[in-house]
């Protein structure tokens, strides 16, 4: 499938093929939503933790004689029943909310993700991602020829490049990602992504095998 490239300013240039088995795929919501999922709760670390009996100082004498008192009977103060005792079933950070997904799964949602904003008009193809300095001026003047001023865009470089990390991190609603390290939840809270062709190459080459 071949797609319009376009410079820093915005005139057209010549046509480039994108390989099919990456920007052309139908959508699959379910394994898309499934690898979502995957991802978010993947990072998900459980900091509230609550302490249960065992966990709780003291309590190690027993409040008072079982039998004779008129009350009831209890062998610790740190029974959940007791205003300083243990909580019962509270959040800890034993818990585990890690998925488990393929890594076919993984990178087929990936392709799903790209080829859904190639198809809707959602993917700008530069023939080179090149600043001559670090400048976020020219970084937003960028953005305003392509008309992507006003989108949340995700800008996919080949290579560290700080004049671009620098010029256009400080660019609200712009994203930055290099092509290897793209990932689905980044490209679904973008509603555009700007790469280039040697972007591209790189993600045939790192992701087709």
């Amino acid at each position: 499938m071949k797609i319009q490239v376009v410079n820093t300013k915005g005139e057209a240039k010549e046509q480039y093929e994108l390989p099919a088995e990456i920007f052309g795929l139908d959508t699959n919501d379910t394994l898309v939503h499934q690898v979502y999922r995957y991802q978010v709760l993947n990072t998900l670390y459980p900091v509230a933790h609550t302490k249960d009996r065992s966990e709780v100082r003291g309590g190690g004498k027993k409040p008072w004689k079982q039998k004779g008192t008129g009350r009831a009977r209890h062998g610790s103060t740190r029974s959940p029943i007791w205003r300083t005792g243990g909580v019962t079933f509270g959040p800890t950070s034993l818990r585990n909310f890690a998925i488990s997904v393929n890594k076919k799964m993984k990178r087929k949602a990936l392709f799903m993700a790209l080829s859904s904003r190639v198809s809707n008009d959602k993917f700008v193809l530069l023939d080179e991602f090149a600043l001559s300095q670090m400048k976020t001026k020219e970084a937003l003047s960028i953005l305003n020829n392509l008309k992507l001023d006003s989108t949340k865009t995700l800008v996919v470089f080949d290579r560290k490049d700080k004049n671009i990390e620098k010029s256009f991190s400080n660019i609200p609603n712009v994203s930055l990602i290099p092509s290897d390290s793209l990932n689905l939840i980044d490209i679904l809270k973008s509603d555009t992504i700007l790469t280039d062709i040697a972007s591209v190459e790189s993600i045939k080459s790192i992701y087709s095998n």
